[in-house]
């Protein structure tokens, strides 16, 4: 099925964002501030936010994922030192068709990705996730109120909705994210989870170990 192609401003950054997450910024750059300019003047203000896999966003030369996520504005405000607060929150996840010159900020052609539909998720492996989630957050020294938090945490039913918040919670990288944000399916993004998970669990207890 061939998907709508539509021109979206673009925020290269060095972390992924994936759908529901929120996204706090910071904006000062002058051409970032045209671009806000540009985003409000719609209805729906969005704009696209992909990760740097290699190199740095200022000065060019980057090299940023194809596959990212639109972000819709919630609200802006003034700072004092002349920066501008934004926050956004993802709503679907793109992919990037064709980057177009920055002028003067990125833009690219993109088109919407949704996931393919896995059927219905195994309760059990959702609850396991979870566990592994809490013994994660229990190692890296969490307090006693925020694992009971996280253990109580009202969980998504829709599939892909559920993938990615236990995406967002999970104590990972900006390249393990980004793996489960490509991911074709929430079943194949769980399962890639788990993996992610396992290998974090044994990172962490090897920094436990006595010296």
């Amino acid at each position: 099925m061939n998907m709508q192609r539509y021109e979206l401003p673009m925020f290269p950054l060095g972390t992924p964002l994936v759908p529901d997450a929120v996204l706090p910024l910071q904006i000062f750059e002058p051409r970032y501030v045209e671009m806000l300019e540009r985003c409000l003047q719609n209805v729906e203000p969005e704009f696209g936010v992909v990760l740097i896999e290699r190199g740095h966003e200022v000065g060019g030369g980057d090299i940023r994922a194809m596959i990212g996520c639109a972000t819709r504005i919630l609200q802006v405000s003034d700072m004092q030192d002349g920066r501008r607060g934004v926050l956004s929150v993802g709503v679907r996840r793109i992919r990037i068709e064709q980057w177009l010159p920055d002028n003067p900020f990125p833009l690219a052609i993109v088109s919407d990705l949704p996931d393919e539909d896995s059927g219905d998720i195994d309760q059990t492996q959702i609850d396991r996730l979870r566990a592994h989630l809490v013994l994660l957050a229990d190692l890296a020294g969490g307090r006693a109120e925020s694992l009971q938090e996280l253990a109580d945490l009202e969980l998504a039913c829709e599939p892909s909705r559920l993938s990615y918040q236990l995406s967002t919670l999970a104590p990972i990288g900006a390249a393990d994210r980004q793996r489960l944000l490509v991911c074709a399916s929430p079943q194949i993004r769980l399962d890639a989870l788990e993996s992610i998970l396992g290998d974090v669990e044994a990172v962490f207890r090897f920094a436990l170990l006595p010296d």
